[in-house]
């Protein structure tokens, strides 16, 4: 079922306010084979610091029929759309929500941020009930994840000296933070500036790279203080994690696996 006016109307607006350029996204995810279940924007508009040429990054899932998994030929679980509507490059990965629950029972970051994006270009019923069982899948490990992808920013970072980096660098580090301690996801990096552990500079690494995608942040701030504050927030990751009341493992694999198999058998029914 199609969105009412006023809810497409409500959603473009929220999309618009976070930066993203007047694309018809509907007509892009029509056009997919299979049904999707949600799809929402990640990247640099979810975070908080789009660029002015900034592509949009959607993340979704679709549903392969029975007949793709029960056959010889391998299911495609995951396919990748890059093209380009209305003028923009957009860029549309999606997984079968079977791989999706598994995906979301490790402790990765990414997945669950896609599926919390309050960016929803498409939703379902089955959306819905991911969304619900979300906070149950948070886990203290989640923490290795966000340590683990600020590394890998931080040494491209140390190549290019470029602002991208540095602001995933700086964002993922923020939000892993917050996760711990407070059990619930925020990847927007202009809400995380404004809390204790944001160095005060943040917002104008932000600014400056909206202006120039590949921009140099030694304009902005000094690299001796970064690698200061950088090695501190990885500290406050680890004393978090050490700290925080999320459990060990996973909870609501019971429900997930019972969710998969509805959808599947009942052929997931569309929504807008």
């Amino acid at each position: 079922m199609a969105p009412t006016a006023p809810e497409a109307a409500g959603r473009d607006a929220v999309l618009r306010a976070a930066g993203l350029p007047a694309v018809d996204l509907d007509a892009l995810v029509a056009g997919q084979r299979d049904p999707l279940l949600f799809a929402t924007v990640s990247g640099a508009h979810l975070y908080g610091f789009p660029s002015r040429d900034s592509d949009v990054d959607l993340r979704g899932v679709h549903l392969l029929p029975v007949t793709d998994l029960v056959g010889l030929r391998e299911p495609e679980e995951t396919r990748t759309l890059m093209g380009e509507q209305d003028g923009v490059e957009t860029d549309l990965v999606t997984h079968d929500l079977r791989k999706f629950a598994r995906l979301l029972l490790r402790p990765n970051g990414y997945v669950l941020e896609q599926l919390l994006s309050p960016l929803v270009v498409h939703s379902t019923p089955v959306h819905e009930e991911l969304t619900a069982l979300a906070p149950g899948l948070f886990t203290a490990h989640h923490a290795h994840h966000y340590r683990g992808f600020a590394g890998t920013q931080w040494r491209l970072f140390e190549k290019t000296g470029e602002l991208k980096p540095l602001l995933y660098t700086l964002r993922v580090l923020l939000t892993g933070i917050h996760l711990m301690a407070t059990g619930r996801l925020e990847a927007h990096l202009p809400s995380l500036a404004g809390e204790p552990d944001a160095p005060s500079y943040v917002p104008e690494l932000i600014a400056a790279k909206e202006a120039a995608e590949h921009g140099p942040a030694g304009d902005v701030v000094a690299p001796d203080r970064l690698r200061t504050d950088i090695t501190a927030l990885h500290a406050r990751l680890d004393a978090a994690q050490a700290a925080t009341a999320l459990p060990a493992a996973p909870a609501g694999r019971d429900a997930l696996h019972d969710l998969v198999v509805r959808a599947r058998l009942d052929g997931a029914p569309a929504a807008g």
